[in-house]
């Protein structure tokens, strides 16, 4: 069986969470908090940077600095997982489904401007698959609208876009160091302040901290700590942290290597797009990613669930991504139907995923490729196998 994904562990993630445990300090906002919060502010350039128990809280986070209430609307793709729109629904605000680029599946900036209203407050773009948001229209259009943005980079770590890293662009960012990203600590996150506003940063802080003021008193700032705000329990333990410090010193070590899996894929997998049996995910000229996934689309959604039943038959643990928000049970209370978004369906519908990991070998890679060829072409694989 090869699976979808396998987290990376190595000697010096297990060295770290042996300091932390023996720092007696597993809670949050100990050492290695500190710490990984330092790395990415000073790696990223971000004002500054919380982390978070997942990018679903960093998201939650966001929703409560921004004000978001009943009667505002937020624009966002409807290909993105269910916790931007719960974010800005656990609000009482509206989320506003966009359709999305049919070469990038990221947000259309052009159907953004088509559902800006007087009751529009912000704007949630969403980077897939470790691809950029064409971000300089949405935040001209941001400037133009005066509406916030809000960057679900939950994908998109340790990726640029015009010199600046993805989710240090808008007015805040939202990361995930979940067990399937690209740097993981299980269950993780980070919220990112990109403005130079030191009030906005301490209310961050104090929603973090379950509405205290408990980060101002470990500094000593108030003799004592009381709830002054909502918040919740946003604070990661510090064992997650020190996983989480060991995955972003080797950044780059990670980025390279799915680099070359990323590459082997679009090399060899050329001959079935050449003749029409797929077309293979393609970062667009002058673009950056981290590698964060590689799909195909297939011809229909029969057929990409027909591969994926045989490439599971195989022992391959292929996936497909989002069902399109819209469309589901809750986007259709919303008053959503099917047709609605008409790329977001179609390429949704069609869109496989291979596995994706640090340590899938070339032998496993062949395997995968080979077993999609044989699905895919079983008469001429058969003969150039026989």
């Amino acid at each position: 069986m090869i699976p979808f994904n396998k987290p990376l562990i190595t000697d010096q993630e297990k060295e770290y969470i042996m300091d932390a445990l023996n720092r007696a300090h597993i809670s949050g906002g100990g050492y290695y908090t500190k710490k990984a919060e330092a790395i990415i502010e000073r790696t990223f350039g971000a004002y500054k940077v919380l982390l978070t128990t997942s990018c679903s809280s960093a998201l939650d986070m966001s929703a409560i600095l921004l004000g978001l209430k009943a009667g505002d609307e937020v624009i966002l793709p409807s290909y993105t997982f269910v916790s931007t729109a719960n974010a800005i629904m656990l609000r009482g605000a509206t989320p506003v489904f966009a359709e999305i680029q049919e070469d990038t599946l990221n947000i259309n900036p052009e159907d953004i401007l088509r559902k800006i209203t007087l009751k529009t407050k912000a704007i949630y773009p969403i980077h897939y698959g470790g691809i950029a948001c064409d971000m300089e229209s949405i935040m001209q259009i941001a400037e133009e609208y005066s509406l916030k943005v809000v960057e679900d980079a939950a994908q998109g770590v340790n990726v640029k876009y015009q010199g600046k890293y993805l989710g240090t662009i808008g007015d805040i960012g939202c990361y995930s160091f979940h067990e399937t990203k690209n740097y993981s600590c299980g269950e993780g996150g980070a919220l990112l302040i990109n403005v130079n506003d030191q009030k906005l940063f301490e209310r961050a802080e104090i929603i973090r901290e379950k509405g205290t003021n408990r980060s101002q008193f470990y500094r000593g700032e108030v003799d004592k700590y009381t709830w002054v705000d909502m918040g919740s329990s946003y604070v990661p333990s510090d064992i997650l942290a020190s996983l989480l410090c060991a995955q972003l010193e080797k950044m780059d070590e990670i980025k390279n290597k799915r680099r070359e899996i990323f590459n082997y894929y679009y090399n060899e997998l050329e001959g079935l797009e050449k003749e029409g049996y797929l077309k293979r995910q393609a970062i667009p000229e002058g673009y950056d990613s981290n590698y964060h996934m590689f799909y195909i689309l297939l011809n229909s959604e029969k057929e990409r669930d027909q591969v994926l039943g045989r490439l599971k038959e195989k022992g391959i643990k292929a996936a497909f991504h989002y069902i399109p928000l819209h469309i589901s049970p809750m986007g259709k209370k919303l008053g959503y139907r099917l047709g609605d978004l008409p790329v977001t369906e179609a390429v949704s519908s069609r869109l496989l995923r291979l596995p994706m990991y640090f340590e899938l070998t070339k032998t496993e890679q062949d395997y995968i490729i080979d077993s999609l060829y044989a699905v895919l072409k079983p008469r001429k694989f058969a003969q150039k196998h026989a």
